[in-house]
């Protein structure tokens, strides 16, 4: 009878400690706030697998994604957008480079208008490098806001937050620009910054 006893608060307990672990990886929003984040533009590497939603004026489309940053390049992979199946975006400095998976490659020295040719939205890649990590591009202006942050006409709020490393990274991300009618919206599965993972 004690033993079984035991073994009931020990389920208990080992419940309780899997909820509260888990807690801990995903946090609410804080306020926002680029002075406590400036360490992430220093990140030499990282690489995330999400959930991507986009919503233009006329369609709207949702694909799994993988983006890949190193020093060098950024690297993005798209599964299943507008029903093509698998494209590849890779970003190195102001070169853009497409592939849709049947082999042929396009490329571009003029990234934004490139992306938008070829899928049909308007998409800031070389800001959204930085917006995906939880900090304003350095190369614009910007004005924070609770929860996130404006830049150029685009707003990025950050709706939920979740524990990598040493790190405290985007989970739930909001891209709007109320101009384009354009919405972005980003679900972070997991993050590997710098061979630290979330769980």
């Amino acid at each position: 009878m004690v033993i079984k006893e035991l073994k009931c608060v020990f389920i208990l307990l080992l419940s309780l400690l899997v909820v509260a672990c888990s807690h801990e990886q995903v946090k609410e929003t804080e306020l926002y706030s680029k002075g406590s984040k400036d360490s992430l533009y220093h990140l030499n590497q990282w690489v995330f697998d999400g959930r991507l939603a986009v919503k233009t004026k006329i369609d709207s489309w949702q694909a799994n994604i993988s983006w890949t940053h190193t020093v060098n390049e950024d690297s993005i992979k798209l599964s299943g957008p507008l029903g093509q199946g698998t494209t590849y975006i890779r970003l190195d400095g102001n070169k853009v480079a497409i592939e849709r998976g049947d082999g042929k490659v396009l490329a571009s020295d003029r990234p934004e208008e490139f992306i938008n040719q070829q899928l049909g939205m308007f998409v800031p890649v070389r800001a959204l490098r930085y917006w995906v990590v939880g900090v304003p591009d350095p190369s614009n202006r910007h004005i924070e806001m609770a929860g996130g942050f404006k830049q150029a006409e685009w707003m990025v709020e950050y709706d939920q937050m979740q524990v990598a490393g040493n790190y405290s990274m985007p989970k739930k991300v909001t891209v709007t620009n109320t101009q384009l009618k354009l919405k972005l919206k980003l679900v972070i599965d997991k993050w590997n910054i710098n061979d630290a993972s979330t769980k």
